[in-house]
Formats: structure tokens, sequence, C-alpha cells
């Protein structure tokens, strides 16, 4: 062997050798920064104030003996007499100190919190010069009015005008009511009522220097918001759902109350007057508090009875205040000279309830739950969702048949209690909703019984959502019909989750795996306060978000979830946060078995994961076929189909260009199409009805059906900002 082919050997030796790796470094995990790292870097604005204030409170001693007692205090505090002094970085200096120690609690906790939220919603530089901005002219603008009036004779003006204060509260309330521009509904109208409420309060009733400084930042900001946020501007808020409705009725009842109670506690010298003069003695303060939280609690869940009782406080206080406006009045005629005195903030304590008054008027369609010994005197005539209830578990029904159930139907029971249909009656129209629930064969008979009741009741029959059974009987009475619908069914049997066109559901499932968001199927009601909240916040931004009031009629709201026949879909991740939720309706076939469910709700956090629906509907219909059920029903969209609707007279054209116009507010369409993922089977729902003279009221009474609580004209103006046009 050669010296070459020698060294060849070695080196072919060499390279097939096993190699010994070289030991891979270690990989140092950074440190992870901690909170309040995080908090500084995000919110720099509002921790070096923060900071700021606190250090000098330590470093002056201010943090515990009272600011207003050292010598320095007047070249710090802002107000007319440092002003005219010439001490004009006051407005500035003034920001950093508390009036006494206690004051550093909700002076730095409030700007720690206000601006704070406002910097991470709107950012460093924009929220700087919002809070800054709002602090000058709340400071600037008091000092302004007080040095206009000073000397008019206003004994409250002349007062404060001689007073100074400290605090960055009037810059705190000014970025909070700015940013509530940025926040969606319902959110942005309750932290406006709040702020306006601590507001008007404080300058009315207290009326302090500060409570001037607020008043004018307040005032000031709160016009502007939707200008000073620029792109973070939330546009479409919509309006207040029912729920959101009944509260503000309840807030406005606390905030009168709160009210008396400030006068009784704390009475001041506002601009208008001195509460002492109204203040309510301690029986007065403690029977009218007994009473709001007695009302407000039924205001809360709905009551009738308690709405009736509110209206009537509201009125009997405005009376009061006029009955003593009167007298006052006569006494002045009658000579005496101090009998006018207090009228002007009497006249301002009574506008509160005047406003209550006016949002118990406007809200009452959100009071509709009767009492309980109406509804058990009426069990077994029109209203009876017991008995509906029982009829549905006792013989089944269809899809639609467990919204039959709910409360705010009525229900035509046949006089053999054996079978009834809901309905819902509106502008003189009994519109039936679904199939008779029943024994077979007795479906005829009881839409027979339903004409005849309403005929006897002088009322407009007519059946939505009908299947085609139904709607067979219905042509054997000469009625009319045309297709408003489709039900889309799910075989679960046969559900599998292959092929091409099931892709885009598997990739959500796969999605919502690696970012550990979990399937929970929960009974609502047994779930923890965190998760209902959640729930309901979820639910009030889904409908802040549309340009139009909550719908009602075949779509549920968060209250009809919470029955525990109704099964929740929830997605929640590893923190705890949900970002979506089904709720599903079951479908009995008879003694008690449940072999179905039916979509209601379908709702998702706007910043969350963004195929939660399709992960929720997937993973509850997994969840169904384990049990052993054989259908899930994803509901039929409203005014949506994927055929062409049967030919009838005008009304085919009408609900098609409804539908057109609704679709930029509840997207109907897109919904429907949407449903098309899961590769379901149609079944058409139609409208029965007598003659095509019924139709403009029935047309009617749909919409306050699925609307109650809107106007014609809100409707209509709506409608016209869409684009469409109504057919002539």
């Amino acid at each position: 062997m050669t010296v070459e082919e020698l060294q060849r050997t070695r080196v072919d030796e060499a390279d097939h050798a096993p190699r010994i790796a070289a030991p891979a470094p270690v990989a140092v995990r950074p440190k992870r920064p901690s909170r309040v790292g995080v908090l500084i870097r995000r919110l720099p604005f509002t921790s070096a104030v923060t900071i700021a204030m606190l250090a000098l409170s330590i470093c002056t001693g201010t943090l515990w003996d009272p600011a207003r007692e050292r010598s320095w205090y007047p070249f710090v505090a802002y107000g007319v007499p440092t002003l005219e002094d010439g001490h004009w970085w006051t407005v500035a200096a003034g920001a950093f100190f508390a009036v006494v120690p206690l004051f550093y609690l909700p002076m730095a906790g409030g700007f720690a919190l206000l601006v704070g939220f406002t910097e991470w919603r709107l950012g460093t530089g924009r929220t700087a010069a919002i809070t800054i901005g709002g602090q000058l002219v709340g400071v600037l603008g008091a000092c302004l009015i007080l040095m206009t009036f000073r000397h008019s004779g206003w004994e409250w003006a002349e007062r404060l005008s001689h007073a100074v204060d400290a605090g960055f509260s009037g810059g705190s309330l000014a970025a909070i009511t700015v940013a509530s521009a940025a926040i969606r509904s319902p959110w942005r109208w309750r932290i406006r009522a709040a702020v306006c409420t601590y507001a008007g309060v404080a300058i009315l009733y207290v009326g302090n220097l500060a409570d001037l400084v607020h008043f004018v930042a307040v005032a000031a900001a709160l016009p502007l918001a939707g200008v000073l946020v620029g792109r973070h501007r939330v546009r479409r808020t919509g309006t207040p759902s029912r729920r959101e409705r009944r509260l503000l009725a309840v807030v406005g009842l606390v905030v009168v109350a709160s009210a008396q109670v400030v006068m009784w506690l704390i009475p001041g010298d506002g601009p208008l007057g001195s509460s002492r003069d109204l203040s309510a003695s301690l029986i007065e303060v403690i029977i009218l508090v007994a009473a709001v939280v007695v009302i407000g609690n039924g205001l809360r869940r709905g009551s009738r009875v308690a709405w009736r009782w509110a209206v009537g406080l509201t009125v009997f206080a405005l009376l009061q205040g006029v009955v003593v406006v009167a007298v006052l009045a006569l006494g002045d005629l009658a000579g005496e000279d101090n009998s006018i005195e207090g009228v002007p903030l009497l006249v301002a304590d009574s506008l509160p309830w005047a406003a209550e008054l006016c949002v118990l008027i406007v809200a009452r369609g959100a009071f509709r739950t009767p009492p309980h010994r109406y509804r058990l005197r009426h069990a077994r005539g029109t209203t009876a969702p017991e008995t509906a209830r029982t009829l549905v578990e006792r013989w089944g029904g269809g899809s639609l048949s467990w919204m039959t159930t709910w409360s705010d139907n009525f229900h035509f029971i046949t006089p053999d209690r054996q079978s009834y249909l809901a309905h819902r009656r509106h502008a003189g129209v009994a519109i039936a909703l679904g199939d008779p629930i029943g024994p077979p064969g007795h479906a005829e008979h009881t839409v027979r019984g339903f004409a005849e009741m309403c005929d006897q009741a002088g009322l407009m029959p007519c059946l939505f959502s009908a299947s085609t059974a139904t709607r067979a009987i219905a042509d054997e009475l000469g009625w009319q019909h045309v297709q408003v619908a489709e039900d889309t069914l799910i075989d679960l049997e046969t559900f599998e989750l292959r092929g091409k066109r099931w892709q885009d559901v598997r990739s959500a499932l796969n999605r919502a795996r690696k970012e550990g968001i979990e399937f929970r199927l929960v009974t609502l009601a047994e779930q923890p306060r965190s998760i209902l909240t959640q729930v309901r916040e979820i639910s009030e931004e889904w409908i802040g978000d549309k340009g139009m009031p909550e719908m009602g009629f075949t779509l549920g709201g968060v209250d009809d979830a919470l029955d525990p026949d109704t099964r929740v879909g929830l997605a929640i991740d590893q923190g705890g946060t949900v970002h979506g939720f089904t709720s599903w309706l079951p479908i009995h076939t008879g003694e008690g078995t449940t072999t179905g469910w039916t979509l209601d709700l379908m709702r998702r956090r706007a910043t969350g994961f963004r195929p939660v629906i399709e992960f929720l509907i997937a993973s509850a219909c997994l969840a169904f076929q384990a049990e052993g059920a054989r259908t899930v029903s994803l509901s039929g969209s409203p005014l949506a189909c994927t055929r062409d609707r049967e030919k009838a007279p005008a009304i085919a054209a009408l609900l098609e260009t409804l539908g057109a116009k609704l679709e930029p507010y509840y997207g109907f369409r897109s919904l429907h199409a949407f449903k098309t993922k899961f590769q379901p089977r149609y079944q058409p729902l139609y409208l029965c009805y007598r003659d095509e003279a019924d139709l403009p009221r029935i047309g009617i009474a749909l919409g306050r059906a699925y609307l109650p609580d809107t106007r014609l004209r809100d409707l209509v103006r709506c409608l016209r900002k869409s684009g469409a046009h109504m057919p002539g």
C-alpha cells in the first residue's frame, strides 16, 4: 500500500468514525420583567406623575401633615387669589399636592387609575396633552367664572373667589371623559353617566372650588371627546339593550337617593343655595333609601310592579317640589321676605327626579315581567310557560319548540289541555311561533282553535317560522304562505370532520388547541360569578357594536341562557378569559327525552380568538354526538334563504328588501352563509297568513316582535342609512 493510499484510508476511516458532538450551550432564559416594570414602560406619563406626587408628599411632609397649614401653601395652591398675586406657576405646581393627607388616596389613586387607563388606550403623547390641557382648562375656567361673577352679588361666587385648592383631579376626569369615546358600548355611556353624575351632584350640593374645577373640566372635555381621541374613536355604539335600560333606571334612582344622602351628610353652599335648607331628616333619608333598595331590586329584574312603584315615587317627589314652590311663591306674594329663599336649589333638586321619570317612561318596554301571583292566576289562561314546558317534554317538538316556553309568549292552550300554540301580540296581530305542540294528529285542531280564539279576541292570526307540515294545515284553511327562513340542520349520526369542505373548521379546532383554548359545555346558571360577568360583558359589547337595538322573538338573550335546561358552550383560555360562547336549546322528542339541540346565542369577544365561533359549534357538535344526540339545528337566520322564495304578492319583495336593508346592522345573510361551513341540510320555514289584506299589519307586528323597543322613525332612519330603497 502506498503512502497516498494509506493516507486516503485514514481519511475515509476518520470520515466514518463516530463523532462526539460538542455540548450545546445552555440557554439562559432572560429574566422576566416584573409587572411594575411593565406598567412603568407601558404607562410612562402616568407612572412619572404618580411617582412625583408621592415623592413630593414625602419630601415636603404633606403625606402626614396637611399642606394647607404650611407657610408655602399659597405659593403652590391655585385659585383666584394666587393668580391675582402673579403666582401663575400654581396652575401646574398645585397639581402635585393634596390639601390634606387623606386626599392623597383619591387624588393619586384616581390619577393612576383614570389616566393610566386613558394612556393604555390612547397612548402617552395624546394622554399627556389631554390630561394637562384638561387640568388647565378646569382651573383657569373655574377662576374665570369666579372673577366674572364675584362682584355680581352671587354669594357663592364671592366666597369661592377667596379660596385656593390643589390636586390633579380635574385633569384625571377630563382624561377619562375623553377616553370614553374610545370604549365600546355599553361601557361608554356607563363611564360618562358616572362622571357626569359625580360632577353634577358635587357642584350642585357641595359646591367647593374643586367641584367647580371638576365640573368645568368635564363640561369642556365631553363635547370634544370624539375629536380628541382621533383614530381611537369607536363610532358605532348602538343603543342600550333591555338589561342596560333596566340598569339605567336603577342608577337613576340611586343617584337621586345619593343626592339626598349627600345633602344630609355633607350639607354645603352650592351655586344655587344652601343644601342645609333642603336637607331631609334622618328618618326621611332612611325611608327613601329603603324604598330605593326595594324598588331598585325589582327594576333590576324587570318587574312591572316595581316600575309602577318607581313611577309613583318620582311623581310624588315632583309634585312635592311643585307644592313647596307654589307655597313659597304665595308666601312671597303675601309679603314674606324670606319665603322665596332656596327655590332655585329646590327646582334643581327636582331635575334628577324629572330625568328619572323620563327614563322610566322611555324604558317602560324593558319592564314586562308580571308579578308571581298574576302568573299563577293565569297559568291556565294565555300565559303559561310552565304548562308549555310540560307539554313540550311530554310530546316533543321541532327545533323552535323550546322558544315557545319563554315567558314573553302567550300560550293558546286547547280545552283538553293536551296541546298549545305560543304567540306574541303586537299591533292587533297574534303571531304564532313555530308549530303546534301536542300529540300526533292534534296539530290541525290546535291551529283551528287558535284562529277561532283570535277571531273572538279581535286579533289577526298568522303563523311564523312554521314547518312544511303546519303550512299544509294552513293551506287547508285557505290561508296563504311565503318562505321567510331556512332551518339549518346537522345530522350527528353521520357527522365527521373529514374532507376539504371541513378544512376551516378543523383549522379552528387545531388553532384553539395550540393556543390553549378549552371548550366547556356547561349550565350557565351554575357557573361562578367571574364567568357570568364575562358572558354578560361579551353580550353587551356585541349589542353595542350594532347600529340597532337587541332583537327578540326568535332570538334569546343571556337571561334565557340562564335557564337550567339550556346548555352553554364556553371558549376559555388558560388565564380564565372567555373568548366566546354559544347557547343551545333542547329539542325534545317526547316522554322527556332530548335528542337534539338548537343554537340560540352565538357571540364572541371583539379582541379574542378569531375563529372562536367555528371552534364552539364544532366542539358542541362533537360533544352532543358523544352524548348520543341525533340532530343539531343552527337555527334559521331571519330574512335569509339559500334559494329563491316562492312567488307571493308584495310580501316576497318586501322581505327581500328588508333583509338587504338590515344586513349592515344584523348580518342575517352573512350569518346564513357562515353556517354553510358545517354542511347542513335545509328545511324551509314559512309565514302563513289569511289573505294579502293582512300583510301591512303583520309586517308592523313582526317588526315590533323582533324590535319591541324601537320606534318606527328610528327604524326608518336606520334603513335609509343602508342605502337601499323600499319597493314601490
